[in-house]
């Protein structure tokens, strides 16, 4: 691994397994096969929402869930942004930390899955999960790691894209119902959270990559009270 994926300069507070992964092997591997099938699976710019949402917040700790290839990561760095962006993909960490070099931004890189990573509680001012497939459990484990990472008067933003959440399972073994979708991290808010934007609008979407043609978004954005 380069710069600090596994073994660098984690942020405080975020502890590291000897082999640097926390997580599921198998959905790594899963991961980390999409990534080496192309050299490049993102457009490279950061996501629409994103932008439009961040950009009245104040800089402070943000932690990106599922960054990928870094486009966010490197966005939310260059406005001033203490950055932890947590990945399962090694291939895409790579590609990451590359980018971040070129952009001359520091980024901490936590290789894990988001429900097995050590990571301080209630610390982040912003918790961004962009289009994240994250799995759905009995326990909601994933959407109350989203909830636990935010720091009061912090905001929660989830996005992602409208209408898959309605499909039925297809041949390729894809099952919407597998996966935590934004009204599933809403219905477990209680009187803690103010949800301040809750809709579908229009995708300001970077152009190619993968998920382009896709028009719509759900835009879940809540701030913590206390």
């Amino acid at each position: 691994m380069t710069d600090n994926i596994a073994a660098g300069s984690p942020a405080s507070g975020i502890s590291w397994p000897a082999d640097g992964y926390v997580g599921d092997p198998a959905v790594r591997v899963e991961w980390d096969n999409l990534y080496a099938d192309r050299q490049q699976v993102w457009s490279g710019r950061p996501n629409g929402a994103l932008v439009a949402e961040a950009a009245g917040l104040a800089p402070g700790r943000v932690l990106d869930v599922g960054c990928g290839e870094g486009a966010d990561a490197v966005w939310l760095a260059r406005r001033g942004w203490d950055v932890t962006a947590l990945e399962v993909s090694g291939v895409a960490l790579e590609r990451a930390a590359g980018h971040a070099r070129d952009a001359g931004v520091a980024v901490h890189w936590v290789h894990a899955a988001l429900t097995e990573a050590v990571l301080p509680t209630a610390s982040f001012d912003l918790v961004s999960a962009q289009y994240p497939a994250l799995l759905r459990t009995p326990d909601a484990a994933a959407e109350r790691a989203l909830l636990a990472a935010v720091a009061p008067g912090g905001v929660l933003l989830v996005v992602h894209h409208a209408g898959v959440d309605a499909r039925q399972a297809d041949d390729s073994g894809f099952d919407p119902a597998d996966y935590v979708w934004p009204s599933m991290v809403a219905d477990v808010l209680d009187d803690d959270w103010e949800v301040e934007v809750n809709e579908q609008r229009p995708r300001v979407s970077p152009d190619g990559g993968a998920g382009a043609h896709h028009a719509d978004d759900l835009v879940l954005r809540v701030r913590r009270l206390r």
